[in-house]
């Protein structure tokens, strides 16, 4: 059986990872090792796993490659001062960090409320970076595994107005799909969508928010209205907040490019109680509010938990 093009990528990252070891390791061990990292990535295609099956596969192996080539580098016979010794630890454990922040997760947190209540403010989250297919934003694109995006994804994802802002968002249009709302209730290609997802606060009546797509939407839509519903274009998808009537999303500024998809969010391994400004930009404030109420506005039954 030959091997898709992703698996052969991975081995050869794998194999580029084993010199990291010490090299009477690497001879004695290196090709045994590089063997059942194979079988176990054809093991994982046979079965059809998913994106998770196979970013759990990922993190088992970059954390036992961490904890293994620091204890054979301190069981090497050779003479390495305490201070070189120390040096090389460190490096790994940078280059490392340097890897899976860059090419696997991303770290992010939740400044505001647009997607109450199934993401809260204060919610920090690390998004999978590998989660859907070729997005250009890193050669893992194109050798680890991925999935197209799905309507009902939640989606972390590049601000189109500002590139240095990261939203998180549900994807509601995919190319092609007709969109519109009509008094609150989203409608795509002609059918409305049940959305136990979705909360609506506000009773003041917004005709720019609940009937969508009016005459004062945005330049983006321009040449994407057919008969009072908005078409999603090529490579672009139509994204709204959970929290319908408290959400900066496609209804105001347009659509997300394809290539501006930065992830899917995989769990939430902390949130914390506190408001807006307190994450938009860190402050003397907000530490010490954390130093000091850490256990009582930590939201434990949050922690470890998907978005």
């Amino acid at each position: 059986m030959e091997d898709p093009g992703f698996v052969r990528g991975l081995c050869r990252v794998y194999a580029a990872m084993l010199f990291a070891y010490p090299r009477d390791f690497r001879l004695e061990y290196g090709a045994e090792m590089q063997q059942f990292f194979h079988d176990r990535c054809r093991e994982l295609v046979r079965a059809n796993s998913g994106c998770s099956a196979w970013f759990r596969f990922g993190m088992r192996n970059v954390m036992d490659w961490i904890v293994s080539t620091v204890r054979e580098h301190r069981a090497a016979p050779r003479q390495t001062s305490g201070a070189r010794k120390l040096i090389q630890e460190w490096a790994v454990t940078l280059l490392l960090f340097l890897f899976v922040t860059t090419t696997m997760v991303q770290a992010y947190v939740v400044p505001t409320g647009s997607m109450e209540n199934n993401i809260l403010i204060g919610d920090h989250m690390l998004v999978e970076k590998v989660g859907f297919s070729n997005t250009g934003n890193n050669w893992t694109s194109y050798v680890l595994p991925n999935r197209q995006v799905k309507r009902g994804d939640i989606i972390a994802f590049r601000y189109p107005q500002d590139v240095r802002q990261t939203f998180v968002k549900r994807v509601i249009g995919l190319p092609g799909d007709h969109i519109q709302l009509q008094n609150k209730q989203v409608i795509r290609n002609g059918q409305p969508l049940e959305e136990p997802y979705a909360q609506h606060t506000s009773t003041h009546a917004d005709d720019d928010r609940d009937n969508f797509p009016t005459a004062a939407a945005p330049a983006a839509f321009a040449n994407h209205v057919q008969d009072g519903e908005v078409v999603v274009p090529p490579d672009m998808l139509f994204v709204l907040g959970d929290n319908r009537d408290n959400s900066l999303d496609s209804r105001y500024w347009g659509f997300v490019p394809r290539d501006y998809l930065v992830g899917k969010p995989l769990v939430i391994y902390w949130s914390y109680d506190g408001s807006t400004k307190d994450f938009e930009t860190w402050n003397i404030e907000h530490l010490e509010d954390v130093a000091l109420h850490f256990f009582t506005k930590t939201r434990w039954s949050r922690t470890l938990t998907a978005p």
